[in-house]
């Protein structure tokens, strides 16, 4: 289980930047962040668009660069909760999962659209 980020910074243009306890510096644009929500609706769509690259996405699903990152909410020592420009709000991103998905490392699990 990862350590909680010694420092979180949001950018609501732009994305989250997270400095580790390790001195480990990531960060993620807030349409990967949109994408790669681990919402149970999120999950299911990088599975159905895995399986068929055709997938029609959701109305209203922002890909446009309009997109921006309302606000960021802490929950517990675990994760951090993150509300988007076009409602979406129910992705909770554990420390363990961000470090997953850093878009900077190499191999991270970021086998998303």
């Amino acid at each position: 289980m990862s350590l909680p980020p010694r420092h979180l910074e949001l950018d609501r243009r732009r994305g989250l930047s997270v400095e580790w306890m390790d001195g480990h510096r990531s960060f993620y644009p807030v349409d990967f962040l949109r994408r790669m929500s681990p919402s149970a609706e999120m999950k299911q769509l990088r599975e159905e668009m895995q399986r068929n690259p055709l997938t029609v996405l959701p109305q209203g699903f922002a890909s446009s660069g309009a997109l921006t990152a309302e606000k960021a909410e802490l929950v517990g020592n675990y994760a951090v909760r993150l509300t988007f420009s076009d409602g979406h709000s129910t992705g909770i991103y554990s420390w363990d999962y961000l470090r997953e998905i850093d878009p900077g490392e190499k191999g991270s699990g970021t086998g998303a659209p």
